[in-house]
């Protein structure tokens, strides 16, 4: 069976995650109590008809409750029950932007007499502070769209989420922040820029004329071959570390150009050797 328990932020998407999850076949469950867990965990496995795949969701509406579920998957562990934890979440600013706009109540809203949503964002942060440092997954979802957020999801769990390392090329903007996600970041912004040549401006890094103006100047070739050589370092340590998911961000100014061209040339460099990886490019509308 694989497990997965999805928890992270209030108002960061856990509900999206959870319906893209169903998408792909999983069977979730939302707000279970983690002492009740163990017991569904035995029923599935034991069932004539076994769920392949499940998904829990566990976050702060369990109150107090929610401080037993590292305790529970302990024992889940030592039973020799497999799982993977995925965080959803976002910057303080863009959940309480949220929340304004839908007008609901956060779950710590009381504690704070609704004074302060920001209040009661930074103690959930600090509850779920030991959730996010033990998440196999991150995904912020502070600057992606919801059909990217879904293809995120896609691309971990539609294969086999025991695979060893899943690695994400991503492009992305300066102008529009570093990724919060990021795990290596890379600044290509060194290299000549295709967005002063007027008939490049308007195209992106995915288009061959783009590439090639990237690509035709040695500091390019060099800082690929030099790219290369570091992340082939890399893999295998983390690897070896245990690490089940490794976002590279690549970011140039506007996240049209350089960083796509590079981006793309990195995961088809990936790709050719074996790896479990996908691109995403989350400044190339802007």
């Amino acid at each position: 069976m694989e497990l997965v328990i999805v928890t992270g932020m209030s108002g960061a998407g856990k509900s999206r995650a959870v319906e893209a999850l169903e998408d792909i076949g999983f069977y979730c469950v939302d707000n279970m109590p983690p002492k009740l867990i163990p017991t569904f965990v035995n029923l599935c496995l034991n069932s004539k008809d076994m769920r392949q795949r499940v998904a829990l969701v566990a976050d702060i509406r369990l109150g107090e409750e929610f401080t037993d579920l590292f305790n529970i998957l302990s024992r889940l562990k030592k039973s020799k029950v497999q799982y993977k934890i995925l965080f959803i979440d976002a910057s303080n600013e863009v959940i309480m932007r949220r929340y304004q706009e839908t007008r609901r109540k956060h779950p710590l809203a009381d504690e704070f007499n609704s004074s302060s949503i920001l209040d009661a964002i930074a103690k959930e942060r600090d509850i779920m502070l030991p959730a996010r440092q033990n998440a196999d997954y991150i995904l912020d979802t502070s600057n992606i769209m919801s059909s990217q957020f879904k293809e995120k999801i896609v691309n971990l769990f539609l294969k086999n989420i025991a695979s060893a390392l899943k690695i994400y090329s991503n492009s992305f903007g300066f102008k529009y922040g570093i990724p919060n996600e990021a795990d290596l970041v890379f600044d290509v912004r060194c290299l000549p820029n295709p967005f002063y040549i007027p008939e490049l401006k308007s195209h992106t890094g995915l288009e061959e004329e783009v590439r090639n103006f990237v690509m035709k100047f040695d500091q390019s070739k060099e800082l690929e071959k030099k790219l290369y050589d570091l992340i082939d370092f890399l893999i295998p340590l983390y690897r070896a570390e245990g690490k089940s998911q490794l976002t590279i961000a690549i970011g140039c100014t506007g996240g049209k150009h350089r960083s796509v061209v590079f981006a793309e040339l990195l995961y088809k460099h990936l790709l050719e050797n074996g790896a479990d990886v996908s691109v995403f490019h989350r400044d190339i509308q802007r």
